[in-house]
């Protein structure tokens, strides 16, 4: 699939073999981690031009825009990629829940014991 993204930004990208990047979603002024997408190169191309996260979604083989059906949007505030290019952070301010369960965030349900 062709792609509009920045050929500089995407020449750094190290995708899965299906092409894609997980894509952490952070709160940008308190840190919280909400939730992890996936995003392939036109996806991230339409995260940085229009403002709002777009992800790939695996089980539906399609674009989707958070918010679009729920109403719990985000809005990009920065992008950036790891040290590998191989994960995107993109911090964000999130309108209502990240998760689709209802939740703030994916990350609080289900808490694991650590041995200290």
């Amino acid at each position: 699939m062709s792609s509009n993204l920045d050929p500089a930004i995407a020449a750094r990208l190290k995708r899965s073999p299906d092409g894609l990047v997980p894509a952490i979603a952070q709160q940008y002024d308190t840190g919280e981690v909400l939730m992890l997408g996936w995003m392939d190169d036109e996806a991230l191309h339409r995260t940085l031009t229009t403002g709002r996260c777009t992800y790939w979604s695996r089980s539906r083989n399609e674009y989707w825009v958070k918010g679009d059906t729920s109403g719990h949007v985000q809005h990009v505030k920065s992008v950036a990629l790891d040290c590998d290019a191989d994960t995107v952070l993109v911090k964000v301010d999130q309108v209502g829940a990240a998760c689709h369960t209802g939740a703030r965030t994916c990350f609080d349900a289900d808490v694991l014991p650590v041995s200290q």
